[in-house]
């Protein structure tokens, strides 16, 4: 496999990258606290073994095609590349499924697969394809899958509880957790879709696709930037209230939202870092003693945005960063912080 990518690409690839190289700091430091919140342990696991893999594989395998070298060819050629350039072994099953509205999603728990709808295939150039198929490998390589999957069985479950008022509250506040983690991982793995596509252009191509772009040659990519401006200056804070009703109940980002994110990371030096090969390596990852580090780079980020923005609502947030840095502080020293800071 790895001899015939390398003949069709010249692209830079990743020999044992850590996911810690490309995740968005408010994705490590949100899933750092949902596993923190308090009794939600025992309910990701009453879902995770309630959970049934193989039968979902199945269905896709029943009802979808399967990608290959007989099927779907080319993009059997992209998912080869993609967990190349990341050096994701074993490589995720892909499957096509007949589904007009553009999607893809990573479902599974031990063995985590890719699906994307025809309407995303369609949608897509081959560089968007890339792009979008990177991304999905930046969720098995995080182990996005697992939280993922709990979601949706979560969101499944909840419409079935309407009557149980008590049970009801208890799963939408740990569906509302897993859904602001998740918000936040489509923002690290539009990073991964970049490090496999290397092109910053393909992917502002996709979340203009995204929201709406039909005919690329009539959709002016810097006029489409500035529409992320505009909604990221607002100057009135009843704006800033109905940005945060219209962002709560979603899994995604806004379209503008993340091409304004993913086009700032391609400007800055950590982009440029990881081309060079000089980037976070999965065997110095720690297994253990990093939550409060994890909050404390959510915190900084949280911080630094709100000090860009012009967004009244978002100046609240310069201090909440400094009340969250604080906290994390004391939590490490409460919990033996001491420690991890002398295995540094």
């Amino acid at each position: 496999m790895g001899e015939e990518i390398e003949r069709s690409t010249a692209r830079v690839r990743f020999p044992g990258i850590s996911p810690r190289a490309y995740e968005h700091p408010v994705d490590r430091g949100a899933l750092a606290v949902l596993r923190a919140v308090p009794g939600i342990g025992p309910v990701l696991q009453a879902v995770a073994g309630a959970f049934t893999e193989r039968g979902e594989r199945l269905g896709h395998l029943a009802s979808s095609i399967r990608v290959g070298p007989k099927q779907y060819p080319e993009l059997d050629r992209l998912r080869l590349e993609a967990a190349a350039t990341l050096d994701v072994d074993p490589v995720p099953e892909l499957f096509v499924r007949r589904d007009p509205v553009p999607h893809a999603m990573t479902i599974g728990i031990d063995k985590p697969f890719i699906v994307l709808t025809t309407g995303l295939v369609e949608l897509l150039d081959q560089d968007g394809l890339r792009f979008t198929i990177g991304h999905e490998m930046g969720h098995v390589l995080s182990g996005h899958a697992l939280y993922r999957t709990i979601l949706q069985r979560l969101m499944q479950v909840q419409y079935g509880m309407g009557w149980m008022p008590v049970g009801y509250w208890a799963i939408r506040a740990v569906i509302a957790a897993l859904s602001e983690w998740y918000r936040k991982t489509e923002l690290s793995c539009d990073r991964a879709g970049l490090l496999c596509v290397q092109d910053p252009a393909a992917g502002l191509r996709v979340h203009v696709a995204m929201a709406g772009g039909m005919d690329l040659r009539q959709v002016d990519t810097a006029e489409f930037l500035k529409q992320a401006r505009e909604y990221e200056q607002v100057d009135d804070v009843r704006d800033s209230v109905l940005k945060l009703i219209r962002t709560w109940p979603l899994t995604h980002p806004l379209a503008v939202v993340r091409a304004a994110e993913l086009q700032k990371w391609a400007a800055s030096e950590d982009y440029r870092t990881i081309l060079t090969g000089d980037y976070a390596r999965r065997e110095d990852d720690r297994p253990s003693g990093s939550f409060t580090e994890d909050v404390r780079a959510a915190a900084r980020s949280y911080k630094e945005s709100a000090a860009q923005s012009e967004d009244p609502l978002m100046k609240i947030f310069n201090e909440l960063g400094d009340v969250v840095v604080g906290t994390a502080d004391k939590v490490r020293s409460k919990f033996g912080g001491n420690k991890a800071e002398q295995s540094n």
